[in-house]
């Protein structure tokens, strides 16, 4: 018996509840938003597709759920050029909706933006241990750079880490064959926009990320001890402190049993830690 729930049932948390009922991740739900018309509208539209769905409104019932997942806050749009430029505005949302997550002692996925920094100050907010707290980005953004490998005809497995924004770490290490640094640097600019592409086309992106946010917690509901890549809080992994940062991570019923150590090639480790100093210092200057 798994209870989910969301916080936040716009664009992508309505999607997110509505595949989990599909794929019979959730048995039961618990969804939460400020917008009380678009909350009950999301409700009844899953009533119509799952009528046997319990789904609860309580927000007082979050804090009984298993899973709770946090897509609230101001989305991108083509005007706000990154991730980070989200901050100031999301921070409030995570702050008002921790409130929710009082006793909590499920495990915490964190999707709103800018989500290894609203990762981390969730963390502190909640009192969770960091294991409970997982931020979600990397699985999207492997995704992405998978079908910009195939269409290049370079093959093997696609991981990215670092940060969910502009200082994200693609993996060519792990791929088949070397790939010199020209195509490197082609391949990772093109992985920072590819999210931009689809926004300035349809405002938003939500069928890629609702598909990954329900891998994740199926893979935490059903104790799958799977190898994804997630936002950690980090102590020491890597070399890297006081941040949440994307990295290989274990994952099961309890959040993230262990983070993959993995060696780096001297491309990939000098921009995994510009990352992290990155995410360090704005979490520094943010008080987060």
């Amino acid at each position: 018996m798994t209870t989910l729930a969301i916080l936040g049932v716009g664009k992508v948390g309505g999607e997110v509840a509505f595949l989990a009922a599909l794929q019979g991740v959730a048995d039961e739900m618990v969804l939460y938003d400020i917008a009380e018309p678009l909350l009950k509208a999301q409700v009844l539209d899953l009533h119509h597709a799952m009528p046997e769905l319990p789904i609860s409104t309580d927000p007082a019932r979050i804090r009984e759920a298993d899973i709770c997942v946090f897509t609230a806050g101001t989305p991108r749009n083509p005007a706000i050029r990154t991730r980070a430029d989200l901050l100031t505005r999301n921070m409030p949302c995570a702050k008002d909706c921790s409130n929710h997550l009082s006793r909590f002692d499920g495990v915490l996925i964190t999707v709103g933006n800018p989500m290894d920094l609203i990762n981390h100050y969730l963390w502190k907010l909640t009192g969770l241990p960091r294991e409970r707290c997982i931020g979600f980005g990397g699985q999207l953004d492997s995704a992405r750079l998978l079908l910009d490998l195939k269409s290049k005809g370079i093959p093997g497995d696609a991981w990215v880490l670092g940060e969910h924004g502009e200082h994200q770490v693609p993996l060519f290490s792990r791929l088949a064959r070397t790939v010199e640094i020209p195509v490197r640097e082609q391949v990772l600019e093109h992985l920072r926009d590819s999210s931009m592409e689809v926004i300035r086309g349809k405002g938003a992106t939500i069928f890629g990320p609702a598909a990954h946010i329900v891998r994740l917690i199926r893979a935490v509901a059903r104790d799958e001890n799977v190898l994804l890549p997630c936002s950690c809080i980090v102590e020491g992994e890597y070399g890297l402190q006081g941040c949440s940062i994307g990295l290989p991570a274990r994952i099961g019923k309890e959040g993230f049993r262990c983070i993959g150590q993995w060696d780096l090639d001297p491309w990939e480790d000098e921009r995994l830690q510009e990352a992290g100093r990155f995410l360090a210092d704005l979490i520094l200057r943010a008080h987060v």
